[in-house]
């Protein structure tokens, strides 16, 4: 039975989770500064509305607005901290992927890889969790799939440039 599953070749391999973190970290930078340029740039509300319906998140909805997008720090604050935070799962998240399946040998790979798990989270965040924080729903788009492909792909190039191998210390 275990020759018919495959399961006596499977090992899991071990990631380097310094190197995940950072690499969602980074990528959640690069997401960020993508959006906020984006936004300044393309939408009517400003810069700041993403802020604005990442922080009731956390906050609540009694801190949702559906106008009057001004910088306020304390939004911007949650909001970079959610950002963050969830940069970095998500960025474990990728390498776990890449490791598990292989696919962390080439960047050529892994680009295809980072692109196919990023628009993958995106499903997850906009189909899964709207569920849950329906306001987000707002914020579903083609802008929104391609930042979360280009954050997969940051991820996974990183990932594969910072990680330490079997030989290094």
């Amino acid at each position: 039975m275990d020759t018919l599953l495959g399961s006596r070749g499977w090992k899991w391999r071990a990631m380097d989770w310094t190197a995940a973190a950072v690499s969602g970290f980074a990528a959640g930078a690069v997401l960020m500064v993508l959006d906020l340029v984006w936004s300044a740039v393309f939408s009517p509300d400003g810069p700041w509305r993403t802020s604005y319906m990442i922080a009731p998140i956390f906050t609540g909805t009694s801190s949702l607005q559906t106008s009057g997008y001004g910088f306020n720090l304390g939004v911007v604050a949650i909001s970079l901290v959610t950002h963050y935070v969830l940069g970095i799962v998500f960025g474990l998240g990728v390498a776990a992927v890449l490791v598990q399946l292989r696919l962390d040998s080439t960047p050529g790979v892994a680009l295809v890889a980072g692109a196919t798990v990023g628009v993958a989270l995106y499903l997850i965040n906009f189909e899964f969790l709207v569920g849950f924080f329906p306001w987000l729903a707002a914020l579903r788009g083609t802008e929104t799939v391609a930042a979360h492909g280009v954050f997969g792909i940051v991820a996974a190039l990183l990932y594969c440039r910072l990680k330490r191998t079997a030989t290094e210390p």
